[in-house]
């Protein structure tokens, strides 16, 4: 199910996330696992063929409340997405900012990381552009507690929580990315995407 984490999480993590107005249920978590492993079998076959997987909100933040535990890094909890439609994502998740801090080892006066302390909600909003086969997130505007922050802290962030033996210095928020299972695009309309292969 390795394959089907990943997806969902690529999908879920475009962004951190607000909450959706349905609670989600394990039904959803399974419904998403399920679709994962149909687009993740697609991606086996001819690329002459194509499928249309729609996803919707609830599934994944069911997903994300049920089964993501472990791919979601410490620090990070009750981790949501709101997809907002005509291409826009909004995210929230509660976010250890001690450890962000430490990290980085903020004492300056001027260094706003050195003013944050505590878990606190941390949201972003921003438009999915994907086509042939990538994707890039583009951030509209971000928060802490409900106070709009620059990109430049989101980024430090991010770049705490996604660091990995391949990525030592974490995810830009600039970045473009591959999409999986051989994903040409992701359409995001309100309370959906479309996933096509």
């Amino acid at each position: 199910m390795q394959g089907a984490g990943s997806l969902a999480l690529a999908i879920a993590l475009t962004a951190f996330v607000s909450a959706a107005a349905a609670p989600p249920t394990r039904h959803d978590s399974e419904t998403l696992k399920r679709k994962v492993a149909l687009i993740n079998a697609h991606a086996d076959k001819p690329a002459k063929s194509s499928l249309r997987t729609i996803v919707t909100e609830g599934e994944v933040n069911a997903y994300l409340r049920y089964d993501a535990g472990d791919q979601i890094p410490a620090g990070v909890v009750e981790p949501s997405i709101s997809i907002l439609g005509a291409g826009r994502l909004s995210g929230r998740a509660v976010v250890d900012l001690d450890a962000v801090r430490r990290a980085k080892n903020a004492t300056s006066f001027f260094d706003p990381m050195s003013y944050l302390t505590g878990r606190l909600p941390v949201t972003a909003t921003g438009t999915l552009k994907s086509s042939n086969g990538t994707a890039q997130f583009v951030l509209e505007t971000a928060a802490i507690a409900g106070v709009t922050i620059p990109k430049i802290v989101l980024q430090e962030i991010v770049s705490y929580y996604s660091r990995s033996a391949s990525h030592a210095s974490g995810v830009g928020l600039d970045d473009s990315f591959v999409l999986p299972s051989r994903i040409r695009e992701i359409q995001v309309e309100r309370g959906q995407a479309i996933i096509i292969q």
